[in-house]
């Protein structure tokens, strides 16, 4: 049975960092990312690592957040760096098990979810 257990959110002010992991038992996935969802929002991507190591990030995110993975600990990593208000949102780690390349960021490869991290960030 696949787990997907996150750990590291919590509340920061406006510029500081916070790092989620998640630890994922079972396969070797096709990719792994980071989605988040605001209330009253849509989930939204916001990074997402390849099996050959390939990173992607949503426009808003690049050069403030780093998804990293430890295939040794199985451990799926997103530091979030320079965070602003617009950041808060519940985190979840996902991991997909499709038979080909990721779509970006798409929510719908993706098979298996983490139970979420609150991050919430204040100015």
């Amino acid at each position: 049975q696949v787990r997907m257990v996150e750990s590291g959110g919590g509340s920061v002010q406006a510029g500081g960092s916070l790092r989620l992991s998640c630890a994922a038992s079972g396969y070797s996935y096709s990719c792994m990312g980071w989605f988040r969802q605001a209330p009253g929002k849509e989930r939204e991507g916001v990074a997402q690592i390849d099996s050959d190591g390939s990173t992607h990030y949503a426009d808003s995110m690049k050069g403030r957040f780093t998804i990293s993975k430890d295939n040794a600990k199985n451990t799926l990593y997103l530091q979030m760096n320079s965070l602003k208000p617009e950041d808060t949102a519940m985190y979840y780690c996902a991991a997909s098990i499709v038979s080909r390349w990721c779509l970006l960021l798409h929510p719908g490869d993706y098979n298996y979810w983490g139970q979420g991290s609150q991050v919430t960030v204040s100015s």
